[in-house]
């Protein structure tokens, strides 16, 4: 069971949202907070990511691609110095709307200087409760994809910058595809980047020997009647041992990290399919419609039926 991925995906609430930006010096871009978590790619030229006051700025050369993993506001300019402007929202909608849209959308900005072109984006993850996989990484990740670092990534760049700049048929599939794409191998690169000595939480569980067989079983049969006894034996560790390491690295208590487990693999099959109430609940390991109904208003606030009307009447209105 490939962890990242189902954790990724637990999380998608729509489509990435891309922009080709140019911008030619001197050009600065204060870009506002996005409900999921926010990329760039540098295409061609340099520039400078200003994430906050808090953080240092950050140079960026072409190769260069930046996560941040709580789409939080920051500014992107041609040096620290230059004034920001704020572009229209209109500029950055990717072209989603409407039905004959491309898949990118384009921006150009600044004077008659040095240029610089970049992709720019969103992913849309529910990050009012975002898995804890994804909630310790860090803030900013910034991976550099030249002199061969991390090959599979550059070859996503190098296939992504090929399509935006010689767009061909099958070129408005191909982009989303490859978008989609650079979210797993930008945070694949980040954990190979990880020196066992410096590893912890789950960047060190994914690795653990004993720990990361049992998240598999857990991710692969979330439906399955476990106690803290049988994981321990699959762990190959006694109970007490086992349930130490696994909240060490975890961050909480196995039956704790299964319950929001199932709650969450019952919440996105509430949201992208038709399942029938009875069939979610025995997914999520729940013999009763009942006892699930009240588990997953305990942690939702909201029953099964109300969640699956409330995030389809938020599709049709996004």
């Amino acid at each position: 069971m490939d962890i990242l991925t189902e954790a990724l995906a637990s999380m998608r609430t729509g489509k990435p949202a891309s922009v080709r930006t140019v911008g030619r010096a001197p050009w600065a871009l204060r870009l506002p907070p996005v409900v999921g978590a926010g990329f760039h790619v540098v295409l061609y030229g340099t520039c400078w990511l200003i994430p906050s006051q808090d953080l240092e700025p950050v140079p960026l050369s072409p190769g260069d691609v930046v996560f941040l993993r709580d789409g939080r506001g920051h500014v992107l300019a041609d040096h620290p110095t230059t004034p920001p402007q704020d572009p229209a929202e209109e500029d950055f909608a990717g072209g989603r709307g409407r039905p004959d849209a491309s898949p990118i959308g384009s921006f150009r900005v600044g004077g008659d200087g040095p240029e610089t072109r970049l992709l720019c984006g969103s992913y849309d993850l529910d990050q009012g409760r975002p898995h804890p996989l994804v909630r310790q990484l860090p803030e900013v990740i910034h991976l550099q994809t030249r002199h061969g670092r991390h090959a599979e990534l550059s070859a996503a760049v190098q296939l992504l910058g090929a399509e935006l700049e010689n767009p061909r048929i099958g070129s408005d599939g191909i982009v989303p595809s490859l978008i989609d794409s650079l979210l797993l191998y930008i945070l694949r690169a980040w954990f190979d980047d990880q020196t066992p000595a410096a590893v912890d939480g789950w960047a060190a569980a994914l690795g653990d020997p004993a720990v990361a067989p049992v998240l598999a079983a857990m991710h692969e049969a979330p439906a399955a009647q476990w106690t803290v006894e049988s994981l321990a034996e699959r762990a190959g560790l006694s109970r007490a041992a086992f349930a130490r390491r696994f909240a060490t690295l975890v961050g909480e208590p196995p039956m704790s990290y299964l319950t929001h487990w199932r709650m969450t693999t019952a919440a996105r099959l509430l949201r992208e399919s038709d399942t029938p109430l009875t069939a979610v609940a025995a997914r999520a390991g729940y013999g009763s419609e009942f006892a699930f109904a009240k588990a997953f208003k305990r942690e939702y606030g909201l029953a099964p039926g109300g969640y699956r009307r409330q995030t389809a009447a938020a599709r049709l209105g996004a």
